[in-house]
C-alpha cells in the first residue's frame, strides 16, 4: 500500500501582510510554490514527523519542525516571512501544539462524515470521547461530565448557534445544524475551557467552516436523504464561498420501533458560509442558515413486551390522532475581520437568529396491560393474556413559541513573541413569546383518573365521582419574556522557559450582568463574575509528556427555559447556576509499531451551587426553576489514540463519572445525567490487499441512568435506572476514486476528485435500548409499572458520494 497523506495549505503574506508569490514549500521528498494570490498547497506524509520549509529570495526561512498530520487531514498555515528567522517547534501528533497545551480535543473532518451513525457527523464522533455520554441514537444532543443538553455551548466562526427550544423528542430533532461537509475545523472542550468562551457550565464545541480554495461541488444519497454541497472561488481569490443544502427522513428509524405508525417528516436546512477580501487587512463574512423540520406523525399501534423471564408482560396499544410539530429557524450573521498590522486583529460579529415553534397534537390512546402466554407449543404463544389493565390516555397540545434574539460582539487579541493578549465584549438581547397549552387525561377502566392533590379524592372506582373532568396534569401559560445581557472577558496567555522546561499559561476574567423584564412578571437584574486559569507544562524529558491543570469559576446566566418552571411560570429571579471545576490531565505521545499514538488521561471535579433541578424525559428537559439545589460531579477520563492500523487513527475510550444533587437539605440522590461507565471505540481499517475497501465502526457501553419516575411521584422515593445502552454502528465502503486512486483524462472516472460506495448496518447486534419509560397503571391494585420506551433495533443504509 503506497503512503497515506495530508494536505497543507495556505497564504504566504510578507511583513507589510501582503501575499507573497514564488515562495518554495517544501520538505525532505515534494514541494511546491505560492502563485500570485500567495496561495499554495501542497500534499505530505501523513502519520509521520516532517519539516515543512518556507523560503523566498531576500526573506528568511520561516520552518514548521515536527509536524505530524493524520491521514486526509487538511491543516491550514499562513506564515509571515520577514527579516528575522521565524522557527515554530511542533509538538509529536499534534501540528501546532495548541490542543496540547489548551486540553482541547481536535477531531478532523474527514473521520466526522464517515464514521457510521443514526446521526452521522459531529456530535456522532463527540459521543465516542470520554466524558461525553448520549443515550438516543436519534438525537444530536449530549451530555458532557454529569451536565444536560443546555450546557454546552457551540461555536461556528465564533458565532454562536441555538437549537429550537420545543423538541421534546429526539426524533422531532431532525438534523445537527452543524454541516459536517462544510466543516474544516473541529475543536471541542469538556470542561475547563477559556475565559474567551461563553458562559456555560460544562463544553464548548468550536466549529470552523472552510474557506475554499478551489472550486467543486460534492452529493451524498443515502436512504437516510441527501445533501449536496458546493464550493466557489473567484479568480483573483477574493471571493469565497461554500454552500450547503440537506434533506433527511428519519423513517428508516422510526419504523424499526415497536410502534407502528404513519411517519411523514421533512427536516431540510440551506447553509451559506461566504468571505469576501476587501483587503488583506479587511475580510468580511457571512454565515446564513435556514431551516424546516416539518414532523408530521399518526400513531396506530404499538406492543411492547417487558418483564423478566419468570414473569413476563406486555403492554399493547391502540391509538387514534396525530402529532403535527414544526420547528422553522433562521440565522443571518455578518463577522468582519480587520488585520490592523501583524500583531494586532480585531473583529466585529453581528447575528440574528430567529424560530418559529408549533406542536399541535390530539392523540388518544387504549392500552391492554397483560401478562404474556409463554407456551411456546401455543397458538397464542407471546400474545397477552390475564388482563391486569385496561385504560386510556388523552393527550392534547397547543403549544407556540417564537424567539428572536440578536448579538453584536467585539473581540481583539495583540500577539508579541510568545504572548497573547485578547478581550471582547458582547451585546445580547432576547424576546421570547411562548404560549403553552397542553393535558393530560387518563381514564382507568371506564373512570378518569383525577390529580394525585389534596383537593382530589381519588378513591376510584369504589366510590364514583361525579364532577367536571380534570385533567390527570396539565398546563396553561402564556409568557413574553425578555433579556438583556453585557458580556466581556479579558485573558492573557504566555510562554515561560524554567530551565530546559516549557510553561504555559493562560489567566482570564469573564463577567455577564444581565436584566429580565416582561409582561406580568418583574423586572430582575444580577452580575456575575468567572475567574478561570489553564497552565501547562511541558518538561524536557526524553519521553513526549505533557502536564495541564485548568478551571476557575463558571457560571451560567438563566436562559428562558430556565426561568420557566413545570407549570409554565416564568421565574426572572432564578440565579445563574455556578460550578467550581477543576481539571488535571496528562498527554503522554509515544510511538509503538513504528506509529503515533497518544495516551490522554484527566480527572475534574465540580462543585456546584444555585442549581436548577431539573426532569429528562426523551430529549426535553423541565426546569424547577428555583436554584435552591447544590451538586457535584467527580469523575476520570482515559483515551488511546493512534494509529492502530497504519495509515488510520482509532481510539479506545473510558469515563468514569458521578453526580448528585442535593435539593432543599433533603439528602443527595442521582442527577438525570448520572451515567457511572463510559466505554467507546471507534475503529478504522483496510484490506491490505485492496486498501480502498475501508471498514468503520464504533461501540459504546453506556451505563443507565436514571430513569425518572410517575407524574406526581417524589423523586427521592421513587427513582430507577434505565437499562445498560450497548450499540455498535458498521460501515463498509469502496472508494472508486480518491486519495491515491485516479485515471486518466480519457477514462470516464476522471471527472469525479472521488466517487465511492457504502453500505452501514446500525444498532449491528440488535440491542434493545430504551431512553424513557412510559407509566402504566394497574387499576386494581393501583401499582405503576415501568414500561420502556424503546430505541432503533438494526437497521441497513446504503450510501453513495461523488466528488467533483
Amino acid at each position: 500500500m503506497s503512503a497515506q497523506t495530508a494536505t497543507v495549505t495556505g497564504i504566504v503574506f510578507n511583513k507589510a501582510n501582503e501575499p507573497l508569490e514564488e515562495v518554495n514549500i517544501s520538505t525532505a521528498s515534494k514541494g511546491t510554490i505560492s502563485d500570485q494570490n500567495g496561495y499554495y498547497s501542497l500534499q505530505v506524509t501523513a502519520d509521520e514527523p516532517i519539516t515543512l520549509t518556507f523560503s523566498h529570495i531576500g526573506h528568511k526561512n520561516v520552518v514548521l519542525r515536527d509536524l505530524v498530520l493524520n491521514t486526509n487531514e487538511t491543516y491550514e498555515f499562513s506564515p509571515v516571512l520577514r527579516s528575522d528567522i521565524i522557527q515554530i517547534a511542533g509538538v509529536t501528533v499534534s501540528p501546532t501544539g495548541k490542543r496540547n497545551i489548551e486540553g482541547v480535543t481536535t477531531v478532523s473532518q474527514d473521520m466526522a462524515h464517515n464514521i457510521p451513525g443514526a446521526n452521522a457527523g459531529v456530535e456522532n464522533i463527540l459521543k465516542l470521547l470520554p466524558g461525553v455520554s448520549s443515550s438516543n441514537e436519534l438525537s444530536t444532543q449530549y451530555n458532557v461530565r454529569g451536565g444536560n443538553y443546555d450546557e454546552n455551548l457551540v461555536y461556528v466562526n465564533d458565532i454562536e448557534v441555538y437549537r429550537p427550544f420545543l423538541v421534546r423528542a429526539a426524533q422531532q430533532e431532525g438534523m445537527s445544524f452543524i454541516n459536517s461537509e462544510m466543516v474544516r475545523n473541529i475543536r471541542f472542550s469538556s470542561g475547563g475551557f477559556q475565559a474567551k468562551y461563553g458562559d456555560k457550565l460544562s463544553s464548548v464545541l468550536d466549529i470552523t467552516y472552510k474557506k475554499p480554495s478551489e472550486n467543486g461541488a460534492q452529493l451524498d444519497l443515502s436512504f437516510l436523504g441527501a445533501s449536496a454541497t458546493a464550493e466557489a472561488v473567484s479568480k483573483d481569490k477574493k471571493l469565497s464561498t461554500i454552500n450547503g443544502i440537506r434533506y433527511r427522513n428519519n423513517s428508516l428509524f422510526v419504523n424499526s420501533q415497536d410502534i407502528n405508525t404513519n411517519f411523514n417528516p421533512t427536516f431540510a436546512d440551506f447553509q451559506t458560509f461566504t468571505t469576501y477580501q476587501f483587503s488583506r487587512k479587511f475580510h468580511l463574512d457571512f454565515l446564513g442558515n435556514v431551516s424546516i423540520n416539518d414532523y408530521q406523525n399518526e400513531p396506530r399501534d404499538r406492543q411492547t413486551n417487558f418483564g423478566t423471564i419468570a414473569e413476563p408482560k406486555s403492554l399493547q396499544i391502540y391509538y387514534q390522532g396525530e402529532e403535527h410539530n414544526r420547528y422553522n429557524t433562521i440565522l443571518g450573521a455578518l463577522k468582519a475581520n480587520y488585520f490592523v498590522n501583524e500583531d494586532v486583529t480585531m473583529k466585529l460579529i453581528a447575528s440574528l437568529y430567529h424560530t418559529t415553534e408549533e406542536e399541535y397534537s390530539d392523540v388518544i390512546a387504549q392500552y391492554y396491560l397483560g401478562n404474556v402466554n409463554t407456551d411456546p407449543f401455543s397458538d397464542s404463544f407471546g400474545v397477552p393474556t390475564d388482563i391486569r389493565g385496561v385504560g386510556s390516555q388523552y393527550k392534547r397540545a397547543r403549544n407556540e413559541l417564537d424567539a428572536l434574539i440578536f448579538n453584536l460582539s467585539y473581540k481583539g487579541s495583540f500577539t508579541r513573541k510568545n504572548q497573547l493578549l485578547e478581550w471582547g465584549i458582547k451585546y445580547t438581547h432576547e424576546d421570547i413569546r411562548d404560549q403553552l397549552r397542553e393535558s393530560e387525561f387518563i381514564d382507568s377502566a371506564g373512570y378518569f383518573v383525577r390529580p394525585p392533590r389534596a383537593e382530589f379524592i381519588n378513591d376510584q372506582p369504589e366510590t364514583p365521582f361525579e364532577a367536571p373532568l380534570e385533567a390527570y396534569s396539565g398546563i396553561n401559560a402564556r409568557n413574553f419574556v425578555k433579556t438583556d445581557r453585557f458580556s466581556g472577558y479579558v485573558q492573557f496567555s504566555d510562554r515561560l522557559d524554567l530551565a530546559s522546561h516549557a510553561l504555559h499559561y493562560n489567566l482570564g476574567l469573564r463577567a455577564q450582568h444581565w436584566t429580565v423584564s416582561g409582561a406580568e412578571i418583574s423586572s430582575s437584574s444580577q452580575t456575575v463574575v468567572s475567574p478561570r486559569a489553564q497552565i501547562s507544562l511541558k518538561p524536557d524529558w526524553k519521553r513526549d509528556m505533557l502536564f495541564r491543570l485548568s478551571g476557575g469559576l463558571y457560571h451560567q446566566p438563566p436562559f428562558y427555559r430556565e426561568l420557566r418552571d413545570r407549570t409554565g411560570t416564568v421565574n426572572p429571579n432564578v440565579k445563574a447556576q455556578e460550578s467550581l471545576h477543576i481539571v488535571g490531565g496528562n498527554e503522554y505521545s509515544f510511538n509503538l509499531w513504528q506509529r503515533p499514538f497518544t495516551l490522554i488521561s484527566e480527572v475534574y471535579y465540580k462543585k456546584l451551587n444555585h442549581v436548577n433541578t431539573y426532569t429528562l424525559e426523551d430529549v426535553r428537559i423541565r426546569y424547577a426553576a428555583n436554584t435552591d439545589a447544590e451538586a457535584y460531579a467527580y469523575g476520570a477520563d482515559l483515551r488511546l489514540n493512534g494509529a492502530f492500523v497504519p495509515g488510520t487513527e482509532s481510539w479506545v475510550s473510558i469515563g468514569f463519572l458521578k453526580t448528585e444533587e442535593n435539593s432543599n437539605d433533603r439528602g443527595y440522590i442521582a442527577r438525570p445525567s448520572d451515567q457511572r461507565l463510559k466505554f467507546g471505540i471507534l475503529f478504522q481499517d483496510y484490506i491490505p490487499e485492496f486498501p480502498n475497501f475501508k471498514m468503520y465502526l464504533n461501540l459504546v457501553y453506556n451505563t443507565g441512568v436514571p430513569g425518572g419516575s410517575p407524574n406526581y411521584s417524589d423523586p427521592y422515593l421513587y427513582n430507577t435506572r434505565l437499562r445498560d445502552y450497548k450499540r455498535a454502528d458498521l460501515g463498509i465502503s469502496h472508494i472508486f476514486v480518491g486519495g491515491n486512486r485516479t485515471y486518466q483524462k480519457n477514462h470516464w472516472l476522471h471527472r469525479f476528485k472521488e466517487l465511492s460506495a457504502g453500505v452501514e448496518i446500525f444498532n449491528l447486534f440488535n440491542n434493545q435500548n430504551s431512553i424513557t419509560n412510559t407509566w402504566v397503571r394497574d387499576v386494581d391494585s393501583k401499582q405503576q409499572f415501568a414500561v420502556p420506551n424503546f430505541m432503533t433495533s438494526r437497521v441497513l443504509n446504503l450510501k453513495l458520494r461523488m466528488r467533483f
